[in-house]
């Protein structure tokens, strides 16, 4: 059902809309971590060392992805919280179009260039084949990554957060199982892992997109609606290539920084393999948080409510503290049975290493969530300028003192401290910038 983010209590209206979301997002988190915990449990650990790896690669196209949806929710919610309907429309079908095409793009880069972005990171010779195995079975499903993401976006332009949260409970669900019944039942190793996923997210993909299109032909429009605008298109890219570059430029980072663990071994490359689905799926939600925040914001700012912007963003800080607390508990205090999950045995070093890893970063949870809900908010405002200056810091930071660090006393652990460095001086500027923005002078749906 949409839902108008401009009217009501901002800390209830807040709380609503992105609750379903750190749901849903908890769900797609499921996709991967299912994954590792059937290439661990029913494989081997270098199964599980094989997924992981290939995982940061997944990341980039993602990254285009997330950007096809950030940039469709903003632009849709702000037409939507200004009543415009006919450009509502043609921004979602330009939107689409987009996506597709960048979707066509990377499927060619991907399938020629599988092999080198493997030897890239430094894959091991044990796990090569393996790694290259998932990435291939994951770039045939890209298309319903994209389409998913961009349909996602319009449900959260719209107001809506329950219907992707459904969609996501169901078929991260069955993912698992699927997971489980390729492994053991069909043998088929971490090809099975693969083709479950691909399988489940197909299905949620087409699910989705029916049930949005549907929604979405009830809204009222005047005359005929446009396909495509390039005007549209370019409102679109001004936030869709930062949005792009910055979760590429993470994935490249990650990407480098998972080259430094693997020259530590396969034990190490486990056990971060392991903790690191549990950090993603605490940030990635977080993410999603500020992405929901950016919805409110477009949307009050295409009705001209500045004062309920800044309320939304004192609302997101109390909403991502509150779900920090029980979280950064969890990830130091019980790390060892979290990341025992992934693992066969429960000690040695990949265990070691995911425990680590755990109780060095979780206790700055609150400090990148911070940071997330302004980056929320400079997105939803189209200040994608200083969102990418924060971003960056934070990115630069990590992936020169993760190299530096493992060359010192510290090995894996200096690894481990780049991330709260990184986080804190970004933090200190995505604040800084969201304090300092003058309102009337950012621009509107018209």
């Amino acid at each position: 059902m949409n839902k108008d983010l401009t009217t009501g209590k901002p800390e209830k209206v807040l709380w609503q809309f992105c609750l379903p979301l750190f749901g849903s997002i908890i769900f797609q988190q499921l996709y991967n971590i299912a994954d590792s915990f059937v290439a661990g449990k029913f494989i081997s650990d270098n199964a599980l060392a094989a997924v992981g790896n290939s995982y940061e690669i997944t990341l980039i196209f993602i990254a285009f992805a997330f950007g096809c949806n950030i940039a469709c929710s903003v632009l849709a919610a702000l037409f939507f919280g200004a009543k415009q309907y006919n450009d509502l429309k043609t921004t979602v079908y330009t939107a689409l179009i987009s996506s597709c095409v960048i979707c066509a793009v990377l499927m060619l880069v991907g399938t020629l260039c599988c092999d080198s972005l493997l030897r890239l990171i430094k894959t091991p010779e044990e796990v090569f084949a393996d790694s290259k195995l998932y990435l291939d079975i994951y770039i045939y499903g890209l298309p319903f990554v994209f389409l998913y993401n961009v349909a996602t976006g319009i449900f959260s332009a719209l107001g809506d957060s329950k219907t992707p949260f459904i969609f996501l409970a169901c078929s991260s669900t069955s993912n698992i199982a699927v997971d489980i019944l390729f492994v053991t039942a069909f043998n088929m190793g971490v090809a099975g892992v693969a083709w479950a996923t691909f399988l489940c997210q197909g299905i949620s993909c087409v699910l989705a997109l029916v049930v949005v299109f549907r929604r979405f032909a009830k809204i009222p429009t005047e005359g005929k609606v446009k396909i495509f605008s390039w005007n549209h298109f370019g409102r679109f890219a001004v936030i869709a290539i930062p949005s792009i570059l910055q979760q590429s430029f993470i994935s490249v980072g990650n990407i480098i920084i998972q080259s430094v663990i693997n020259s530590f071994g396969a034990a190490v490359m486990a056990g971060y393999s392991a903790a690191v689905k549990l950090n993603n799926m605490v940030i990635t939600s977080l993410t999603t948080l500020g992405n929901g925040i950016s919805n409110y914001t477009a949307q009050n700012l295409g009705a001209s409510k500045y004062d309920r912007i800044k309320s939304g963003f004192r609302a997101g800080i109390k909403l991502v503290w509150a779900l920090c607390v029980p979280l950064v508990a969890l990830y130091v205090f019980a790390g060892q049975p979290l990341v025992h999950i992934f693992l066969e045995s429960p000690t040695g070093q990949a265990m070691d290493t995911g425990v680590a890893f755990l109780r060095i970063i979780a206790p700055f949870y609150f400090i990148v969530s911070a940071k997330l809900v302004s980056d929320g908010v400079l997105r939803g405002a189209g200040l994608m300028k200083k969102f990418m200056i924060a971003t960056f810091t934070d990115l630069v930071l990590r992936v020169a003192l993760a190299e530096i660090l493992s060359r010192t006393a510290l090995g894996t652990t200096g690894i481990w401290s780049s991330w709260p460095i990184g986080w804190t001086i970004a933090a200190a500027l995505s604040i800084v910038f969201y304090a300092t923005v003058r309102w009337e002078k950012v621009y509107t749906a018209a």
